[in-house]
């Protein structure tokens, strides 16, 4: 896993709701102070831990070597973490509820990663038990991972993302407020 907790300078894939979400409200705001290097918005709950360490431990049960390659695209500020790579992405996410679906955010995030790294991804779902946030060593069960690839949407990074990924890149570049 990527160690480094500093956001500012860079605009990464897991950003992207913030990229394509409305600019003038508080939480963007927060968002965009970060990315100034203003002040840091870094927080753990015992769901962002435990979901980091399960993130290890699905990959090992998916049998993934390459892991947390950094792929950075100075032209757009856009700093993308993958966490597993075959010839596809694997993306995980840990989810509490019974039934994991790809959010909007996930959907946005995944075609993030796919135009960095030029490659197919997928989503690995694995369903958390209250169990697994006591215990961090328990196994992976291979009941509860599910996978959901994602159709790469070119049209929709190119007409809609990226033009509003240059503003805010030239606008991080300069240190202001878009």
């Amino acid at each position: 896993m990527i160690h480094n907790k500093d956001r500012s300078g860079w605009i990464g894939a897991s950003d992207t709701s913030f990229v394509m979400g409305n600019w003038s409200t508080a939480t963007w705001s927060n968002w965009w102070a970060e990315k100034l290097g203003i002040h840091s918005n870094h927080f753990d709950t015992i769901y962002t831990k435990t979901g980091t360490w399960y993130e290890g431990k699905v990959l090992d049960a998916l049998g993934v070597k390459k892991r947390d390659r950094q792929i950075l695209i100075p032209k757009y500020r856009l700093r993308v973490n993958l966490d597993g790579e075959t010839w596809k992405i694997h993306e995980i996410k840990t989810h509490k509820d019974p039934e994991f679906k790809v959010s909007k955010a996930y959907w946005q995030q995944a075609q993030v990663e796919m135009f960095a790294a030029k490659k197919p991804l997928e989503i690995v779902a694995y369903h958390l038990t209250d169990d697994d946030y006591m215990n961090w060593f328990n196994p992976i069960d291979p009941e509860r991972l599910t996978h959901h690839p994602i159709e790469w949407d070119g049209e929709w990074i190119g007409c809609k993302y990226l033009p509003r990924l240059m503003i805010l890149s030239e606008c991080l570049k300069k240190g202001v407020w878009p």
